[in-house]
């Protein structure tokens, strides 16, 4: 079931011509009244912005009743004094007080923006776009990552503060509405905003919205509960407070200044141990824990020792959360006593600094800051994570790096996004739409052409943001781009890539050596390879015995991709097909198929259209098109490489290697353009390139790569392009054209380059 997440209980809406009855005012007014008074840690500037920021709300809301009856605004000061207890900043307050007024009362951001500046407006903003989010809280395996999506989502950390404070309000009030409702916001509070608040530290707001959720979502079980622990506590009540004489007496007698708290089980918990652990009330024996201040790290340890010898521990139930601090930053010495009448006890052991972030966790900084202006912080708060809140507060006061920086820490490489239908999914940070077919699946990844993002065309290598909706767009003929590999940032997408070019590769190699050991046979005077079948198999069993492969194809892609010499191995299956297969040589055939192609090849000719693909590459050193006179070189492994007759590199290259080169020649129909350099001389003017380029584009050419060179600009300067071009023809015109621009001194093709190294690639 999919709800919009409801910011606020649910409203009624305001009347036509609602009265503002007086006492209805009274009762508006006596709340902020109260409000204010908790704000006595904020300067007089702080105090007024705040109240201007209610009349607003105030003003906006007028005529709006809750579903109890109350005045509207009832509900935003509650909230605002909730943000005030965790002593959040004037800007946290204005917008706690304004959270729903872009909502519900047709507000806008630049009015906002207008009246109480930038950083408020965003605040509000961001309340406003986590309202609209959609929660499935049936699909329970979805909640973590929808708790993750709502934190990754917040640019700013009081955006979560605000509407965590917001929803505890909703919770308290809910026996206002109707309870066809409570179920579905229990389960919500439950799965969504409970985790969040305790993944924050937020412990007090944490165990109350899991109460309220619990009394809503199962009131009879918690009902039931009630009584019991009601009936355990009276029952317990002399054993608890002698426990508490018994440990304050230890402390005295050790010489130690402790403050000693009693501290109960809260019902959720109880329950969730029951029923995870299979047990009756009877037996959840760690109902009663207490809580012990002190004032130092060390003296932590003292108090542990101390109680220790007071009662034994529990074997097992000792947690060390001050030199292994939680992530959220709480720190605590945990340990089980078996106390009086053989009760488990468990007490913890912390200092003030650590309880204030035990307690309210992210929100500790603010309250530390209001508590303890003066202390050095460094030696109090005792936690490394949140003494570098602590340091990017105090140094840039910028909430937004504050949150970056909490936010590293939750989830250091995390992304969520949605797909059309809702689902979400985590990916690294830096991942791209590709990324994001290939986390669907492999033939979505493998099949993908474009892709949406939030309704918008996007490239392919778009990086994906907090909360974007992706569309794949997908075709059956498309195949995964060997660029992909560029900007691709996960390991699934990576392989699966590589494996599908890799296949396609083996494939294409496995027909082009089919081919050139066909051509080869008949240069040899042997009409066609012996069949695949039982009478041809003995003949392919002594060949591959020869080559040392394991099957005919693996033998057909050595040779495609050069590994194998076709005309080494068409010599050796002549002699095992004349001698073992009583096949004839034909003089005649061998004649016309050795003599016809050009002097200086030894095997016989490849014809090439385009769609050859990964077996067949274009040397870059003289980047040939249909027209050139070409010639073919087998790379050692690499496939066939395809040279113009007159490149340097080629040349050198059947020097020393003349047996690797076979003859190729154009198809008479290429399938697709192919890339050429050009470069053109220009004089140096305004709008020049653009000029340069439109004529290109009238021509049918395709730029697919620019360069000017790094020198200065001067009178002339030379325009390096590779363009993509039908054949030669096509290319000559192109450059008829540029030769007919004014500004244009010269138009040529790109000389081949000098000879270099690489073996095929030139």
């Amino acid at each position: 079931m999919n709800a919009a997440l409801p910011t606020t209980a649910d409203r009624t809406p305001p009347p036509a011509s609602p009265p503002a009855t007086p006492a209805a005012a009274n009762a508006a007014a006596a709340s902020f009244a109260a409000l204010t008074a908790s704000l006595d840690y904020l300067d007089a500037q702080g105090i007024e912005q705040v109240r201007q920021a209610y009349r607003f709300a105030d003003e906006a809301h007028l005529g709006q009743l809750r579903s109890s009856g109350e005045p509207y605004i009832t509900h935003p000061i509650a909230v605002a004094a909730q943000c005030a207890a965790w002593k959040l900043d004037a800007q946290a307050l204005m917008a706690a007080l304004l959270h729903d007024a872009m909502e519900d009362c047709g507000v806008t951001k630049p009015e906002l923006i207008e009246r109480f500046g930038a950083p408020v407006a965003e605040l509000v903003d961001g309340l406003t776009k986590l309202d609209k989010l959609q929660f499935n809280t049936r699909e329970e395996n979805q909640a973590e990552s929808f708790r993750k999506m709502l934190l990754a989502m917040a640019r700013d950390v009081r955006v979560i503060l605000i509407k965590l404070a917001d929803r505890t309000h909703n919770m308290r009030t809910m026996g206002d509405m109707p309870r066809s409702k409570w179920g579905r916001i229990s389960k919500e509070t439950l799965d969504i905003y409970a985790p969040i608040a305790h993944r924050l530290g937020l412990n007090v707001t944490y165990r109350e919205l899991q109460e309220l959720a619990f009394q809503h979502l199962m009131p009879w079980r918690h009902g039931v509960l009630a009584k019991a622990v009601a009936k355990a506590r009276s029952r317990r009540r002399d054993l608890v407070q002698k426990v508490q004489q018994e440990v304050e007496t230890a402390f005295a007698n050790a010489g130690m200044k402790v403050r000693i708290a009693g501290r109960e089980k809260t019902l959720y918990s109880i329950f969730r141990k029951m029923d995870d652990k299979h047990l009756s009330f009877a037996q959840v024996n760690d109902i009663y824990g207490f809580r012990v201040i002190v004032p130092s790290v060390t003296d932590c340890y003292t108090a542990l020792g101390v109680l220790h010898q007071l009662y034994k521990p529990v074997p097992g139930r000792f947690k060390d959360h001050i030199a292994i601090a939680k992530a959220n930053g709480y720190q605590s010495l945990h340990t089980t006593l078996v106390g009086p009448s053989n009760i488990n006890i468990e007490f913890q052991m912390r200092t003030d600094a650590m309880h204030v972030v035990a307690e309210s966790g992210v929100a500790a900084h603010w309250l530390y800051k209001a508590n303890h202006p003066d202390s050095a912080t460094t030696d109090r708060m005792g936690t490394q994570w949140l003494q570098s809140l602590l340091d990017i507060q105090q140094e840039t006061r910028d909430a937004s790096e504050f949150w970056d920086h909490v936010k590293v820490d939750l989830f250091p490489d995390a992304v969520y996004v949605f797909t059309p239908k809702g689902q979400i999914m985590a990916l690294p940070r830096g991942a791209t739409v590709v990324d994001f077919a290939y986390a669907i699946h492999s033939n979505v990844g493998d099949r993908t052409v474009a892709a949406r993002i939030n309704g918008d065309q996007a490239p392919l290598r778009t990086e994906l943001h907090n909360g974007d909706v992706i569309e794949v767009i997908t075709a059956p003929i498309s195949a995964p781009n060997p660029a992909w590999l560029g900007f691709v940032r996960t390991g699934r997408a990576r392989s699966k890539i590589r494996h599908h070019l890799k296949s396609r590769a083996i494939t294409e190699s496995e027909d082009l050596g089919e081919k050139l050991l066909t051509q080869a046979v008949r240069a040899e005077g042997i009409e066609a390879l012996p069949d695949h079948d039982s009478d041809g198999q003995p003949i392919w069993d002594k060949l591959l015995r020869f080559s040392g492969n394991r099957t005919r194809a693996e033998l057909m892609t050595d040779i495609g991709l050069g590994k194998r010499i076709a005309s080494i191995v068409a010599k050796r299956l002549k002699v095992l097909m004349t001698e073992g297969g009583g096949v004839k040589t034909d003089p005649l055939l061998m004649t016309r198929e050795r003599y016809t192609a050009h002097e200086t090849v030894s095997q016989g000719g490849v014809v090439i259209d385009g769609s050859e693909n990964a077996s067949v590459q274009f040397a870059r050193c003289c980047r040939p098109v249909p027209g050139d006179e070409i010639v073919g070189y087998l790379g050692r492994g690499e496939g066939l490489f395809v040279h113009t007759a007159d490149c340097a590199t080629a040349k050198r290259l059947q020097y020393k290697d003349s047996e690797r080169f076979i003859a190729v020649a154009w198809s008479d129909e290429p399938v697709r353009t192919f890339e050429t350099g050009i470069v053109v001389t220009v004089n140096n003017g305004k709008g020049v390139l653009a000029r340069v380029a439109a004529t290109l584009a009238s021509s049918e050419v395709d730029i697919t790569h620019m360069d000017m060179g790094q020198e200065e600009a001067q009178d002339a300067s030379d325009l390096r392009f590779v363009v993509a071009v039908r054949d030669r023809a096509h290319l000559e015109t192109a450059l008829r054209n540029l030769k007919r621009m004014p500004a244009v001194l010269r138009a040529v093709r790109a000389a081949p380059a000098p000879y270099q190294a690489a073996a095929g690639a030139g």
